[in-house]
């Protein structure tokens, strides 16, 4: 399993960026390297990062685990496919304006709609617009061809998604990734709803790699 527990960065605060050397950071590379080996059979892994519900901190641990993975040499690209609620472009400062709706729609490509950030050999694939049928968008066959394809230029994928209890999106997600990482938020998820979670999981087939206790404040 993943280290348990972890002192939550500030909001919108991309520490494995701005403070390398830190105790968070490090914790950032730990987690990093546990998942190469919970993903050893997979060379080029899809992960998804999601939690119960929202406000437990998943979207910042995202963003930092994908920095912390690209500072590794990898090239890593992270997609925000929470299309209700996105904030992985306020995050990395990105524009929002094309992204992973844009591309699913056909209105523009994939290489059109990947945002690269200055951090290495990072790249975010935004939500774009919010559509009105989320869940419809991310079932199609044209969202399997766009991991299938962020797979020919990425070592490594994170799916930044909804929460497992809010929406039906992150259930048929999870099924497509090699692995699901979860947050839950110190003091704010309630153990009943991490069980519930756990057992939408299993029931959506997705391989649970570990859980997180992020400490928020």
């Amino acid at each position: 399993m993943l280290p348990n527990k972890r002192k939550a960065p500030q909001r919108r605060n991309l520490i494995a960026y701005s403070n390398p050397d830190s105790i968070i950071s490090e914790q950032f590379r730990e987690i990093r390297t546990n998942i190469r080996f919970l993903t050893q059979k997979a060379k080029k892994p899809i992960l998804m990062i999601t939690s119960p519900g929202s406000g437990e901190g998943k979207s910042t641990l995202a963003a930092n685990l994908a920095v912390s993975m690209a500072q590794q040499k990898e090239k890593v690209l992270v997609i925000d496919a929470n299309l209700r609620e996105p904030s992985l472009h306020t995050i990395f400062k990105a524009p929002n304006s094309i992204g992973l709706t844009d591309v699913i729609t056909g209105k523009f490509t994939f290489e059109e709609a990947v945002y690269q950030t200055e951090i290495g050999r990072l790249g975010l694939l935004p939500s774009g617009p919010i559509p009105s049928n989320p869940t419809e968008l991310v079932g199609t066959e044209t969202m399997n061809d766009i991991l299938k394809e962020s797979l020919r230029e990425y070592d490594v994928v994170l799916i930044d998604s909804p929460g497992v209890l809010e929406v039906a999106d992150t259930k048929i997600l999870a099924n497509k990734c090699d692995g699901v990482i979860l947050v839950v938020g110190e003091g704010k998820t309630e153990y009943a709803k991490a069980v519930d979670t756990k057992k939408a999981l299993a029931f959506a087939q997705a391989q649970l790699l570990g859980v997180i206790v992020n400490v928020i404040k």
